[in-house]
This record gives structure tokens, C-alpha cells and sequence, in this order.
């Protein structure tokens, strides 16, 4: 590794190639380019890989965690329980439904919801709780159980692809699961979501929701008896629909799932590896009862020991050709939750913290080891 010169590490890169793009030529030489075939495929491999009875392809995770409230009976005079540290969209998707968003505290170390806080905001209109499986690692899910029991569970796993919980994929530790299939996602569709469930009743309202409220999907009405007549319409849907491009490049990259995960964890374990004697970043820590899905490998700075504050360490690193980001963002923090809500940012300090002090390293399939080898040094030199 020459350390003179300076590189350009994005902080993440899809891995597509020529395989994708030939997988696309089925659904536009056929003309099925909307939800069809291809999508029904990748929602079979996928509830196979993560061992859940159903799987329904959506345009992203935000439509499938809105479509899995309305699923649930989510409305006014509702209370939705959300971790203050997370991307914005899991709270968003409350607001949608008509409720209310309850912040709750995180732990700075898992950056996950803080069960010892979670007590403190259930109440009698609490009808459902959104644990979010950050960066790829899962909640503590059998604490929230212990908890909140009774209460739906609706899994943001958007970062969460192929990952585990003492035995079990994401997907299929609560009442419904929501994946997104977003470039920085270890596999993805460009955009795109997944929504999964063991519950049939769900199931049912899902896959009619997604498609406008019809009672059978195009493909149903198209290859039928009768596809010159149109469905019955019975609940208010939405056009939530997956593409069967998208569909036509999700069965190539989900059977992909498991190496690059594999491939991630092996760097993640080079990074802690090499990392571990600096004493002002605290690196990813967890128990043997969790296995990640790698979507981001983030650190915690501390100031107080640091050569440099975080944003100026993002800074230097950037000018060393190395990308960074916070690892998300604080929600309550934002200026429309902050007004909106009249709450201060001290008022859930683990979020805050995680907000001020998080730092997205680059993990991703695209690098290499030269790559790994400049980002260590790059962060030990500082």
C-alpha cells in the first residue's frame, strides 16, 4: 500500500454488474415491466432466506413501514413508539397514519432503542412500537417483548438484510418486517422495499393495500379467466407497487445476500481488530446472541480523548479521499419534530449523543484490501 497517495473511498457502493443488467432484458423484451413475475420471484427467495411465510415488494422501506401501520389499524388518537435516533422516515410514516410519534431514548452503544426507557413511554394509546435494527445490528427484541407484550412489533429493518437475533432473521421477530433495498443497502433494487409477516390476516390487507385496495393483484386479473374485468375495491390502497426490473435485479442480489455479508463481517472484524488501541473510538460491541447484516460499520468519538472533534476528523479524513458520515441523524433534533413536538435536544441525551458523536466509516463490497489497509492508517495517523 502506497500511504502518498490519496484515494477515493466512497463511504458505500452497490455491487451490480453484468449480471443485473442482463436480468432486466426478460421483464423489457416480454413487456411485463411492472409488478409481475420477476417480483414474485424476489419475494419468494427472499421469505425463504429470512424464513418468514410471506414477502411483498414495495417501492421502498418508508411505503412498507406506512402500509404495515394502516395494516395494523394505525390512526388518530394513536400513539406509535419511535427511537429518537434513527433516518426520519420512521418517524414520517406515523404522522402519515394521522397518530403520534412517541420518541424513545437509544443506547449509545448499540445506538438501538433503550429498553429501560421504552418502560417509561407506554401508555394506554400505545398501539404499536417500530424497533429499528440499526446499521444491521437487531434490537434486543425478546426485552421489548418482555416489555411491551400485546403490543405490535413492526421491525425496521431497512438496514437489516440477512441479519440474525439469536437464531432468527430479521423479518420474523415481530409482527411485520420492513426492509429497504436503497443503494447504501447491502443489496438493492436502486430504490425499493420489502414487508414480511407470518401473520395471514396482515398478509392479506398488505398485499391488497400496496396494489390500490384491489382484491387481486394485475397479474391475477391479467392471467384469470377474466381479465377483461376489473377487481372490487374494498379498502382505501395505495400504488406502492415494485417494478418487475427491479424485481428481474432483486433475484439476482438477494442470492448474492449471504457473501456479501460474510465478506463485510470480515472486514468489520479487521476494523475492530486494527482500531482497538485507539482509545477515544469506541468501536461496534455486542453478544454472540447477534449477527449483523454489516449495512454500516460506525464508531462513537470521544472528544474528551480525541485528537479532534468528529466533524473535524470527517473533515481530515475527507481530504484524505476518505468518505464518512454521522451515523444518522437524531429525529427529534430536526427542525419539523423539534418545533412540532416542542422538545429539546437534551430531552433523549442518548440520541443526542449518538447524533453528535457517530461516524460512518466505509464498509462495503466494492473495497478492497488496499482500501481497508488506507482507511486504518489514515485514522490512526490523525
Amino acid at each position: 500500500m502506497a500511504d502518498n497517495i490519496i484515494r477515493n473511498i466512497p463511504i458505500s457502493l452497490p455491487v451490480t454488474g453484468e449480471e443485473e443488467w442482463q436480468a432486466t432484458r426478460e421483464p423489457l423484451m416480454t413487456g411485463w415491466i411492472t409488478s409481475g413475475p420477476k417480483v414474485r420471484e424476489f419475494e419468494q427467495l427472499f421469505a425463504e432466506k429470512h424464513k418468514v411465510k410471506h414477502a411483498f415488494a414495495v417501492t421502498s422501506a418508508t411505503t412498507a413501514l406506512h402500509l404495515a401501520l394502516v395494516a395494523l389499524g394505525v390512526g388518530k388518537g394513536d400513539e406509535v413508539i419511535v427511537p429518537a435516533f434513527t433516518w426520519v422516515a420512521s418517524a414520517n410514516v406515523v404522522l402519515y397514519c394521522g397518530a403520534t410519534v412517541v420518541f424513545v431514548d437509544v443506547d449509545p452503544v448499540t445506538f438501538n432503542l433503550d429498553t429501560n426507557d421504552l418502560k417509561n413511554r407506554i401508555t394506554a394509546k400505545t398501539k404499536a412500537i417500530i424497533p429499528v435494527h440499526l446499521f444491521g445490528l437487531c434490537a434486543d427484541m425478546d426485552a421489548i417483548k418482555e416489555i411491551a407484550p400485546g403490543i405490535p412489533l413492526v421491525e425496521d429493518a431497512a438496514c437489516a438484510s440477512g441479519a440474525m437475533y439469536k437464531g432468527k432473521f430479521a423479518g420474523g421477530l415481530g409482527d411485520i418486517g420492513c426492509f429497504s433495498f436503497h443503494p447504501r443497502k447491502s443489496i438493492t433494487t436502486g430504490e425499493g422495499g420489502m414487508i414480511t409477516t407470518n401473520d395471514d390476516v396482515i398478509a392479506d390487507r398488505v398485499s391488497k393495500l400496496r396494489n390500490h385496495g384491489a382484491e387481486i393483484s394485475e397479474e391475477q386479473r391479467h392471467h384469470g379467466a377474466k381479465p377483461y374485468m376489473l377487481p372490487d375495491f374494498n379498502m382505501l390502497g395505495y400504488n406502492y407497487r415494485m417494478t418487475d426490473l427491479q424485481g428481474a435485479v432483486g433475484v439476482v442480489q438477494i442470492k448474492k445476500l449471504e457473501s456479501f455479508i460474510s465478506e463485510r463481517n470480515e472486514w468489520a472484524n479487521y476494523y475492530k481488530e486494527e482500531l482497538k488501541g485507539l482509545e477515544w473510538l469506541r468501536l461496534p460491541n455486542f453478544s454472540s446472541d447477534y449477527k449483523p447484516g454489516w449495512q454500516s460499520f460506525v464508531v462513537f468519538v470521544d472528544e474528551s480523548k480525541a485528537p479532534f472533534s468528529r466533524n473535524e476528523i470527517m473533515e481530515k479524513l475527507q481530504e484524505e479521499g476518505i468518505s464518512t458520515r454521522p451515523g444518522t441523524h437524531a429525529v427529534h433534533m430536526l427542525n419539523y419534530y423539534k418545533n412540532l413536538m416542542n422538545i429539546e435536544p437534551n430531552d433523549f441525551s442518548g440520541a443526542k449523543a449518538a447524533n453528535d458523536y457517530s461516524m460512518a466509516i466505509p464498509l462495503h463490497n466494492r473495497m478492497v484490501k488496499d482500501d481497508y489497509e488506507y482507511v486504518v492508517a489514515k485514522i490512526k495517523s490523525l
